[in-house]
């Protein structure tokens, strides 16, 4: 089975998204299966996991809303306040629903030292004790912190995003690459080919500035704990999802083998969010 294991549902009517804004030009638009459907048939592709765009729970039951009546829909990674006393029972209470797979803090808008703050630190706990998995929307500056953070969770089920936006624009490849190596360590960690092109309107971008940081994150996690997403409609700032989807099957070379492929494809994704396939 083919996933992908990274995209969004908006609309732009809801108020809690903070960054959605006019000035986003053409991601300032509607984005829902109907739109993405045609793309997913293109390319073979029969499952999406939908990531939350908003830092509210309201978001994330509507997301669970699409997950209900959408039969594309593997799962949704949704958003949950690690920083509430009632986070425990929150998660008991989202995880009643069978496509509620993962959580995601929106770790991009925090303080970097977020990460180990001590009630934070004692829910990523919860977390590894549960193995429940959560996505690790980082930016360079937050790699050192989530390095700390694995010391006291070495077993969490974690991903990082995007591949943690490296600085492809310089080419500059440390110190982000140490810390990637200091993370990919860590066995139950995984890492989403995911979020590589720019995030503004009409960036130029190419392949093989692109290749070197995908090649690193490879060769660091290796090919059973990657996974292809495609961060659409995000990805549409510089790139079509037909452009994403041949940009990841360059960086993976021509080596690969039909059991890789479909790993990184897909079945690293079914393991990694333990995802219920008939």
């Amino acid at each position: 089975m083919r996933i992908d294991a990274h995209q969004h549902y908006w609309i732009t009517s809801r108020t809690d998204y903070g960054w959605l804004q006019p000035s986003l030009g053409r991601l300032y638009a509607d984005y829902l299966p109907e739109q993405l459907k045609p793309l997913l048939v293109r390319h073979s592709i029969e499952q999406t996991i939908i990531v939350q765009a908003a830092p509210t729970i309201d978001e994330t039951k509507f997301l669970l809303q699409i997950a209900d009546r959408e039969s594309t829909v593997a799962g949704v990674v949704g958003w949950l306040d690690m920083e509430s006393d009632t986070f425990e029972p929150d998660l008991v209470l989202m995880r009643k629903h069978p496509k509620f797979i993962g959580i995601r803090p929106m770790i991009q808008d925090l303080p970097s030292n977020w990460i180990i703050k001590p009630k934070v630190l004692k829910h990523f706990k919860l977390l590894e004790s549960e193995q429940f998995p959560v996505d690790l929307q980082a930016n360079p500056r937050h790699l050192p912190y989530i390095v700390e953070m694995l010391k006291y969770t070495p077993n969490l089920r974690a991903v990082i995003d995007h591949l943690a936006k490296p600085p492809i624009e310089s080419g500059e490849l440390e110190p982000w690459k140490s810390f990637i190596e200091q993370i990919a360590a860590y066995p139950n960690t995984m890492c989403k080919l995911s979020g590589m092109v720019p995030e503004q309107l009409d960036a130029p971008w190419s392949r093989e500035s692109i290749l070197p940081f995908a090649q690193c994150v490879i060769r660091s996690f290796g090919i059973q704990r990657v996974m292809f997403g495609s961060d659409w409609p995000v990805c549409l700032f510089a790139a079509t999802y037909d452009e994403v989807i041949g940009l990841f099957e360059y960086c993976l070379g021509t080596n690969w083998s039909e059991d890789e492929k479909a790993a990184v494809f897909g079945n690293n994704a079914i393991q990694f969010y333990k995802l219920k396939t008939e």
